[in-house]
């Protein structure tokens, strides 16, 4: 593998994000916090629990989510969509340097980036309410793949849009509906029987539930469930992003 080239793509993703802080950490931090104060505080105060957890507590993994979802799709897809639009991309082709490095570099950057917001989330949460997590290991597991996964999903999607229309139509019209929809804010148990059903064809339902089972240990899903269908989905986009990057779509035509 060529370490350097990976190092070159990755660090300069990394000083992009420096360069835009205010957008790629304090954005998604002042969000967040005003979910906590507006959901935790205000409405926190008419729903005493939520299967044995403070309302305000039991937010934080859905709100977590809805973070790490939306900020590894979006670093993600801008990252590699903006050196196609610019025509830089081909500097990257042009050099000695495999498929497999190129997707190494852009994606672990993305991922980075979303861990070091989701941590400054965490922070940031212990602030507003009391956070207990029982299985930390779990926890940094479930963190870390749905980055991983999430950065290839919207590397796929940077690949794949030819304009900024597309390359925004996935995040905000079909992952932040499913994350509110997915029970972040609340337990699909408090559904009627009908929308519980539907609830669970939305896949976002298992990433948040396994999250929520690492803080507090209850969940609408089995966690074997969850943890299985973020890995398929994994696997799914490193294929799919194997062969889009592979056949040039869009990269090399």
């Amino acid at each position: 593998m060529n370490y350097y080239a990976v190092r070159a793509i990755y660090l300069h993703e990394m000083h992009r994000m420096w360069r835009t802080i205010f957008q790629s950490i304090m954005s998604p931090v002042i969000s967040t916090s005003l979910y906590f104060i507006v959901f935790g505080s205000v409405i926190g105060a008419m729903i005493p629990q939520v299967d044995g957890v403070s309302y305000g507590s039991f937010i934080v993994p859905g709100l977590l989510m809805l973070t790490l979802l939306t900020q590894s799709v979006s670093n993600s897809a801008f990252g590699i969509f903006f050196p196609k639009y610019s025509g830089s991309i081909y500097e990257v082709l042009a050099a000695p340097i495999s498929s497999f490095e190129i997707i190494v570099g852009f994606v672990g950057a993305s991922a980075t980036k979303s861990l070091i917001v989701g941590v400054i989330i965490l922070v940031t949460a212990s602030f507003f309410v009391e956070l207990s997590i029982q299985y930390p290991l779990l926890m940094i597991f479930l963190l870390v793949l749905t980055c991983l996964t999430f950065s290839l999903f919207g590397f796929l999607i940077g690949l794949l849009s030819n304009n900024f229309e597309q390359l925004q139509v996935v995040p905000l019209i079909i992952i932040t509906p499913l994350v509110f929809l997915g029970g972040s804010l609340y337990t699909i148990e408090m559904l009627p029987d009908f929308w519980q059903k539907v609830s669970y064809f939305n896949p976002v339902v298992y990433l948040i539930n396994g999250m929520r089972y690492s803080f507090y240990g209850v969940s609408d899903i089995n966690i074997w469930i969850s943890v299985i269908s973020l890995v398929s989905f994994l696997v799914i986009c490193i294929f799919g992003v194997a062969i889009v990057i592979t056949k040039g779509y869009n990269i090399k035509s």
